[in-house]
Order: structure tokens, then C-alpha cells, then sequence
């Protein structure tokens, strides 16, 4: 209990000294994550290596995505090609509809691609389409981070339920796992959904626009008319379309049951669609964009932008993997996974055994995946042992990774500083919303149980 009062006391601290204080989120997060280490008892030698460690690997791992879809937002902004491909959604939706425009977009990038490097690669049109619509920026970030988060949690290949499956060893039941997952995820999306149309016309203080020229500070038309000519629609969704399709081809040649059989092609599907390449890929369909004279003083202008921009995100990111490192390694896992599997409450057990995970050390990676290996020998005791039971856990453990997106979660942040949300605004909007579909998802797959066990 004390571990856990720890717990809400960081936190508390947090969200206390970024929301009234002002205090730099990455010195709250790193400080956060150094003070956690003392108080939860992490031995001395341990402490300083748990926090490194967990910020190097995360912007190992994510950097390098963040920068290169940072450099094709900027050129999308720049060039008018955000601009091109608002007008071309807004027409083929109806502009009475701009959330659920970025909850579909999100629904469907976030199968193949992780909900960080999604809502990166997006919010340049996530911006163009809030300035086109005349909406609150809360709404649409709201319903594109909440689009992202559904699939990402619950439809293979992404590889947290893929990793599930494969811990609940029902992998060759994909085929039935993807299909409910989309529906449980299209269900939780949408009522997310129904509370971000309800910020559409919320105001709030944005943090200061990286530039005085950002989508979002301007009116629409003076600034689609600035543009002069825009690109081509299939110009302009080429830097995005290209690493997308790149990205997901590759995730279905990884399948188990290897779609596209095995050899160079495979092998060069991989390649390809691993997010790196595949964004510099994007990148360089994005210097076509560049017009006007003296193209490559443009574009290295365009890059030196999206590197400053990117900077403060990559830091705020590292600083939130290390505080949940640090959360991970505290006893405060153990303690939260054997307390809840003992009350013996069925699919509610996976569901608050991922949602304890999630809330304590912030990744629903690692939530999904922790949380299938600790119910897989419980699942005979909870009346989950047949095969639909088993893929029901890996929905309802997937459902619990959504509970709930704060401060020691990255995509938290990348969501709420790429769209200029101050923290306490975060809170009630950002973490309230990932709530409501983490326990929607939830009721949807306990309704499926009704009817298939």
C-alpha cells in the first residue's frame, strides 16, 4: 500500500509543479524518475542505470521516427501539402465531421504503425484540418490520439496484442482475434469519439506555437490563400501514404503464417517497413513539395526547423520512459498483479491486472505483454482455459493497457506537446478520454464473453 501511495504522491508532484509552476516537463519527469528510485528502495547501484538506460533505449528505439516525421510534418506545413490534403478529406467526409475524421484516420494508421509514431506522422494534418474546421485543437487531438490508441492496443501485427497471443498461445487464431479486435476497438474509438466532439468548441490556453507561422495561429483562408498554388492531393499524401503502406506491408510479412512466403522479397518487405526507413522514404517523396527558387536552401531550412521543433518532445519522451523504468522496477508491479489476480473476478482480472501495469510504468506494450504473462497460468482457475476464452483475455488485457494514458506515459506527451495542451488540460481531457475507451473496450468484450463461452 505504501508503494502505491508513492505512486500518487509522483505523480501529484508532476502534474503540481508542470501545471502551476510552470516547471519544464522533462526536468518534472527526470526529477520524478531519480527521486522514485530512492523512495521506492532501488539499490544504489541500479538507480542511475534504470533511468539512463530506459531514456537511451527509448529514443533508440523511437527517436530517430519522432525527427524524421517531425522534418515531413514541417515540409507538409511549409509547402501547403497539409493544407492540399485537408481540403481533400473535409470533402470526401463533409467538413461537419472533423473528429471523426481524425478518429478513422487514426483507427486505421495505428493497426501497423505505433500510436507515437502515428500521431507524429499525422498532426501536421491533424493541424490543417482543426484551422480548416474553425474547432478547438482538444477536440481533434483528442479524437486522433484516441483513434491511434484503439487499434494499437487491439489488433495485431501490432506487436503488443501480437505478444499476447503469443503468451496465451492462441496465435493461430488471428483470424479470429483481429476481426473482434477491430470491433472492440471501432466500439471504444467511437465513444471517445462522443467526448471529444464535446471540446470542439472548448477554449484553452495552448502553449506558445513553436513558430509564428504554425497551421494552427492562423486563419484558414488568409493562410490556404498565402500558399498560392497547392500541391497535387497525390504529391501531398505521398510523404505520408508511402511510409504508411511501407510499414504495413512489412508487418504482415512478419505473420506467422507468412503471407508472402519467405525469401528477398520478404526480407526486402521487412526492410522497407521497418518506421525508420520507411519515414526517410517519406522524406525524400517529401522534397518533391519543395518549390520555388533555391530548393535546397528551402529544404535545409525546413530541416534545421523540424530538428529544433523535435528537440524538446525527444527529451520529454526519454524523461517519461525513464520514470516508468523506474515504476517497473519497483515493487509496486508485483504488488498491484498479485492483489488483483487473487479476487478471482474472471476477464476482470486480465483487464485490471493490464490496467494496474499501464496506470504504474506508463507503456501498454508493456502492459499487454506483463500482463499476458502473469495471467497465462490463472487462466485455467478463471474459466478462460478454452481457446475464445483465451482470445478474450488477450482483448480484455489489451482493453486494460488503455487505463490510463498520463505523465509516465511517452505517447501522453507526444500527444499533448506536439498539440500545445498544457499539462492540467492533458489530465482532464487526454487521460479522461483514453479512460472512457479503456472501460468501453472492456464492457464490449465481457458483452462478446455472454455469447461466446
Amino acid at each position: 500500500m505504501i508503494d502505491l501511495l508513492i505512486l500518487i504522491a509522483l505523480v501529484a508532484a508532476i502534474v503540481l509543479v508542470t501545471a502551476r509552476w510552470k516547471i519544464s516537463p522533462f526536468l518534472a519527469l527526470l526529477g520524478a524518475a531519480l527521486l522514485g528510485t530512492f523512495l521506492y528502495r532501488i539499490p544504489l547501484e541500479e538507480s542511475v542505470s534504470t533511468v539512463t538506460q530506459a531514456f537511451g533505449n527509448t529514443l533508440g528505439n523511437i527517436g530517430l521516427v519522432i525527427i524524421f516525421g517531425t522534418m515531413i510534418g514541417v515540409i507538409l506545413e511549409r509547402s501547403g501539402a497539409a493544407i492540399a490534403m485537408a481540403d481533400v478529406i473535409i470533402k470526401l467526409i463533409g467538413q461537419r465531421f472533423p473528429n471523426l475524421t481524425m478518429t478513422l484516420i487514426g483507427y486505421i494508421v495505428s493497426i501497423p504503425v505505433f500510436c507515437d509514431s502515428g500521431y507524429v506522422i499525422l498532426n501536421s494534418l491533424r493541424k490543417a484540418i482543426t484551422a480548416r474546421a474553425g474547432i478547438s485543437a482538444l477536440a481533434t487531438s483528442t479524437a486522433l490520439m484516441t483513434g491511434l490508441f484503439a487499434t494499437h492496443n487491439l489488433v495485431p501485427p501490432t506487436p503488443g496484442p501480437l505478444a499476447a497471443a503469443e503468451e496465451l498461445d492462441v496465435t493461430s487464431e488471428l483470424g479470429l482475434i483481429i476481426p473482434l479486435g477491430l470491433l472492440v476497438s471501432l466500439v471504444a474509438a467511437m465513444a471517445a469519439l462522443l467526448f471529444a466532439s464535446r471540446l470542439s468548441h472548448k477554449e484553452f490556453a495552448a502553449l506558445p506555437a513553436e513558430r509564428e507561422d504554425d497551421i494552427e495561429v492562423q486563419d484558414y483562408e488568409a493562410l490556404r490563400a498565402s500558399y498560392g498554388k497547392l500541391p497535387h492531393p497525390a504529391l501531398a499524401f505521398l510523404p505520408i501514404g508511402l511510409p504508411l503502406v511501407l510499414i504495413c506491408l512489412g508487418s504482415i510479412a512478419q505473420l506467422p503464417g507468412e503471407p508472402f512466403g519467405t525469401g528477398a522479397f520478404t526480407d526486402a518487405l521487412v526492410f522497407l517497413g521497418t518506421p525508420v526507413i520507411a519515414l526517410i522514404l517519406g522524406l525524400i517523396a517529401a522534397v518533391f513539395l519543395v518549390s520555388g527558387g533555391d530548393r535546397l536552401k528551402r529544404f535545409n531550412e525546413d530541416i534545421t526547423e523540424a530538428i529544433r521543433v523535435a528537440a524538446p518532445i525527444l527529451l520529454i519522451t526519454g524523461a517519461g520512459a525513464a520514470f516508468g523504468a523506474v515504476l517497473n522496477a519497483s515493487p509496486l508491479t508485483d504488488f498491484l498483479a498479485e492483489n488483483i489476480a487473487d479476487l478471482g473476478l474472471g476477464l476482470l482480472v486480465p483487464f485490471l491486472i493490464a490496467a494496474a501495469l499501464k496506470s504504474a510504468q506508463g507503456s501498454s506494450t508493456v502492459a499487454i505483454v506483463t500482463g499476458s504473462a502473469l495471467i497465462a497460468p490463472l487462466l485455467s482457475s478463471l474459466g478462460l482455459d478454452s481457446t475464445e476464452g483465451a482470445v478474450l483475455a488477450v482483448l480484455a488485457v489489451g482493453s486494460g493497457s488503455m487505463m490510463v494514458s498520463h505523465a509516465n506515459d511517452s505517447f501522453f506527451w507526444v500527444v499533448s506537446q506536439l498539440s500545445r495542451i498544457p499539462v492540467g488540460t492533458a489530465y482532464k481531457t487526454l487521460t479522461t478520454a483514453t479512460a472512457i475507451q479503456g472501460a468501453t473496450a472492456f464492457a464490449t468484450v465481457w458483452l462478446l464473453s455472454l455469447v461466446m463461452l
